[in-house]
């Protein structure tokens, strides 16, 4: 049984982070003036990665009540029953073992005294040998024809982190080989990804543990139609000989074995996960297939390597050098004691577009909660509201508000000494100059622009107040050699772990989704009354029944 968390504001360390916080004068400039070694103090290592936090609004006090903070609530205690596999999914009643699937073999550990890793390893080694059966042109389509195109098909973590780090790693993929993603119930989001392909070519991963998922099956359906229709058209395929093209074209991350024979995929083909993963921390299992597909078995288990180095470093440094333990008491500090509602990520790599997109599900589903894991309402606001875009793109569309704006965004900025793609224009080498902007932001964040420096720059005096940057806008730069498979899996831990830090300061259950439910709920029950059940329509709410007479009435037929 996990222990009933401990409500935060009870706490010395909460009383004095009020205090603290109460008429608290950032001032970055004469801190690191007064403090000359500052940002070499406020700068930590957790594998390969490079993490400057001296630009963020603490001072050693503040630094000491947030460490006070995260003892006084057992942060320790409730990270080691995640890595000890007790259940602190308390509402699933669950262990949390993400973790596990990245552990080296020959690690051991129990759950209810079942030794987990080696049924891991198994299922890793299977769907690893099946990825470089693919590559190699050993597993072929039904007319004899090697794969080239592989479509991921799932939704939520199923899908956001197989597309974040198949984008992520592209420079990593095999010459020849593509990865669609399909999600979206939006037909489109099918007609488009299949736009274009060979079905001769083409292979299916269904990814759905149950295989029930509404969006995940209604799409492997249309791809199942979208496939067979044109093999018939084709003269590829008989009558009956459908379910020898699903097979040879479709597989699945499943357990439900029964109902993926049902589809027409050999359960042999068939890459099984735990209740203990939840989706959003999914990639590393067999959801990752595509990835391990385009990137090679070695690939994949580097990445694997990555989330074991930062899984290491969370579970073993002391709090006041853990990485994500300090990422995590800042965001605390900055949504509980300095008002700050979002947290911008701004990668500035494009291979990192989805990353922030990646990041929304990991820490809003997780963190967005209104009670704590004993069923008792939460004492503080949880969560923010993830966001951002790559730079350069974001200082040309949302940068102003971060700069000058009346609203406080943390903002962590990732960079990388080494770019996939070293091109120049003309003699300025241009990922330089990319990275001169990186430097820029947070420098301009951090320290603004006074009255008496604007002027000096001759600056009309109708217009200085305009041209004032007021700086003290906080940043955490994070750099590392270059964006790798065992650097992208470090990324991706570091903010599972900031997500689960935050998560026990609240006291909230990290590892559940109930918000989710009603509304997939209540759409079921709906469906009728947009065809013809005008009874369940006319028993709707107003608002509900207005826009369904609408809907009638502007469809086309």
């Amino acid at each position: 049984m996990v222990d009933a968390p401990v409500d935060p504001i009870t706490t010395a360390a909460w009383a004095d982070l009020r205090a603290l916080a109460d008429g608290f004068t950032p001032d970055l400039r004469g801190w690191f003036a007064a403090d000359p070694e500052r940002a070499t103090d406020l700068t930590r290592t957790a594998g390969d990665l490079h993490v400057d936090l001296s630009r963020n609004l603490v001072d050693a006090d503040v630094l000491a009540a947030l460490l006070a903070l995260a003892e006084q609530v057992g942060l320790e205690r409730h990270r080691d029953d995640m890595f000890a596999a007790r259940r602190i999914n308390v509402t699933e009643d669950r262990a949390v073992l993400h973790t596990a699937l990245r552990l080296p073999p020959g690690s051991r550990l129990e759950l209810d005294g079942t030794d987990v890793v080696p049924e891991v390893q198994e299922v890793l080694t299977r769907f690893l040998a099946f990825a470089d059966d693919v590559r190699e042109g050993r597993w072929r389509g039904v007319t004899g024809a090697a794969i080239t195109t592989v479509v991921n098909i799932g939704i939520g973590g199923s899908d956001l982190g197989p597309v974040m780090a198949y984008e992520a790693l592209k420079p990593f993929v095999r010459e020849g080989l593509e990865c669609r993603f399909i999600s979206n119930l939006d037909p489109t989001d099918a007609a488009e990804k299949l736009s274009g392909l060979d079905p001769a070519t083409t292979l299916f991963i269904v990814s759905s543990k149950t295989f029930g998922t509404l969006e995940t099956l209604t799409n492997a359906r249309l791809c199942r139609s979208w496939l067979l229709d044109a093999f018939r058209d084709a003269g590829v395929i008989e009558a009956g000989a459908d379910r020898d093209a699903v097979a040879r074209h479709f597989v699945a991350v499943s357990t439900a074995l029964d109902k993926v024979a049902d589809f027409g995929i050999d359960p042999a083909n068939a890459f099984g996960f735990w209740d203990w993963v939840g989706g959003r921390s999914s990639v590393d299992s067999a959801i990752g297939l595509s990835l391990a597909i385009a990137i090679g078995p070695d690939g994949f288990r580097e990445f694997l390597g990555g989330f074991h180095t930062m899984d290491e470093h969370f579970r073993t440094a002391p709090i006041e050098q853990n990485v994500p333990v300090l990422m995590g008491l800042l965001n605390v500090w900055y949504a509980n004691f300095l008002g700050a509602q979002t947290h911008a990520v701004l990668p500035y790599a494009q291979s990192l577009h989805r990353f922030p997109a990646y990041l929304q599900q990991l820490t809003m589903e997780s963190n967005g909660k209104g009670v704590r894991w004993d069923g008792s309402p939460v004492s503080t606001s949880t969560g923010e509201v993830f966001w951002g875009e790559p730079g350069t793109n974001g200082q040309h569309a949302f940068y102003q508000l971060i700069h000058q704006g009346t609203r406080l965004i943390p903002a962590d900025f990732i960079a990388f000494a080494t770019p996939a793609h070293p091109l120049r224009d003309g003699d300025q080498d241009v990922h330089q100059l990319f990275l001169a902007n990186f430097l820029a932001q947070t420098q301009a964040l951090a320290f603004g622009k006074t009255v008496d420096e604007v002027r000096a720059e001759g600056t009309p005096e109708s217009i200085v107040p305009a041209r004032v940057f007021t700086g003290n806008r906080p940043t955490t730069s994070i750099m590392a050699p270059a964006l790798t498979p065992r650097v992208l899996g470090q990324l991706i831990a570091l903010y599972e772990h900031i997500t689960f830090t935050q998560g026990a300061i609240w006291g909230v259950d990290s590892f559940d989704q109930w918000g989710v439910e009603l509304g997939k709920q209540l759409a079921v029950q709906i469906v009728p009354a947009l065809g013809d059940d005008t009874d369940l329509a006319a028993h709707q709410d107003p608002a509900t029944r207005a826009l369904i007479a609408y809907y009638r009435k502007h469809r086309s037929s």
